[in-house]
């Protein structure tokens, strides 16, 4: 069996990030890389949207030359609260998964340091001095694993911290007619019926007569198809639009917990993307996350050989936690939580505080803005009692 200096399980976002700034920085040019994936990535399988500061790119990937689309004003709603508003000096941004693959694939798969194969990985085992992976063709000895295929459900099957799943199905729907305002994006609309639990619409208007309607929520158990499209339907009727195509569906569901995956990581296996934790607990947001993440993660290898300490918890973890406990004790109260946030906040505080960039006063006008008795007993519950 030949030995790689680094094997990167899984070929989503997370794993293409770390290939692609891995080949870019010549102090990795003698590594032999081994990219493994049971899939080949040329698909429009994923949507990624994320938001950033016009032409700050210090600690992020600068992902321009792929963006579909770009919004400097989005639209909240709610039953007390709506508003159109401005996130200068803010833009969010929209990615298509097949022009991202694209990308990353052309400027990695030239190298002479990397090899990709399609193979199901089954298992990894940590032998103190070597990582073997196993997978249904094979088995690869690496120095380092960097892991993003689910392989364990232990975040699952354990009580010490509530999982919720952001889950949605989406339509792109195309009109004959301009039907939609392509310069605002519908960040969420709670006015939908919430039904117990907190749900919204998300809306991306590409053009005058394209959109992607994505109807989500944030609770424990997932809907049938037929729920969440009858809701999308539902709402095109409200807003008027009769006469569509639907062009493309997808779906999904992102665990939004604070459960400690990075437990599961040993001296030579990291877990990324989602399943290393990478997923913003209390918004389900994974890309820029990953993308700031992976920059971090480059520059931790030329120093460290040990990928336990890569990465402690923050106080952001704390406020995550927090926020989740209060979120799955009251489900049905999302909508209010999400209106007073958004009610009592600048946006432009907002969208730091959920890049974890903010300092501890602005964290702390963030937390007197949400319903503190509610908080103080959620924090009661958690390391008082």
């Amino acid at each position: 069996m030949q030995k790689y200096d680094y094997i990167i399980s899984g070929t989503g976002a997370s794993g293409l990030m770390l290939a692609y700034h891995l080949v870019l920085d010549p102090f990795f040019d003698n590594k032999q890389i081994l990219l493994i994936d049971k899939d080949v990535k040329n698909q429009n399988d994923r949507t990624w949207c994320f938001w950033e500061k016009v032409n700050a790119f210090d600690n992020y990937q600068n992902w321009d030359n792929i963006v579909s689309k770009k919004w400097d004003t989005i639209f909240f709603g709610s039953k007390d609260f709506s508003k159109q508003i401005s996130i200068s000096p803010y833009e969010y941004k929209l990615i298509r998964s097949k022009r991202f693959y694209e990308f990353v694939l052309k400027n990695i798969i030239s190298k002479s340091n990397i090899t990709i194969v399609q193979e199901n990985i089954l298992n990894l085992k940590d032998e103190g001095d070597i990582v073997q992976v196993e997978t249904d063709k094979a088995f690869h000895l690496g120095d380092k694993v960097f892991n993003s295929v689910p392989l364990s459900s232990s975040y699952k099957n354990q009580q010490q911290y509530p999982v919720l799943s952001q889950h949605f199905v989406g339509w792109f729907v195309k009109t004959n007619t301009p039907s939609f305002d392509p310069e605002t994006a519908i960040f969420m609309d709670f006015t939908v019926a919430q039904k117990g639990n907190t749900r919204f619409m998300y809306v991306l208007p590409l053009s005058e007569t394209e959109a992607l309607f994505e109807y989500t929520l944030f609770s424990e158990t997932l809907l049938s198809k037929k729920e969440y499209e009858d809701e999308i339907e539902r709402y095109l009727e409200e807003k008027g639009v009769s006469e569509y195509k639907i062009t493309e569906k997808e779906q999904g569901s992102i665990p939004m917990t604070c459960y400690e995956f990075r437990k599961e990581n040993s001296k030579n296996i990291l877990h990324i993307g989602t399943v290393g934790g990478w997923t913003k607990p209390s918004t389900g947001y994974t890309f820029q996350n990953s993308s700031k993440k992976v920059m971090e993660l480059v520059q931790f290898l030329k120093m460290n050989n040990d990928l336990t300490k890569f990465k402690k918890r923050t106080k952001f973890w704390y406020y995550d936690l927090l926020f989740l406990d209060l979120l799955y004790t009251e489900n049905q109260h999302g909508a209010e939580l999400f209106s007073r946030l958004f009610r009592k906040n600048k946006i432009t505080t907002i969208l730091k505080f959920l890049d974890e960039e903010t300092t501890f006063l602005e964290d702390l006008k963030i937390m007197w803005s949400m319903p503190t008795g509610k908080f103080l007993r959620m924090i009661w519950k958690r390391f008082f009692k």
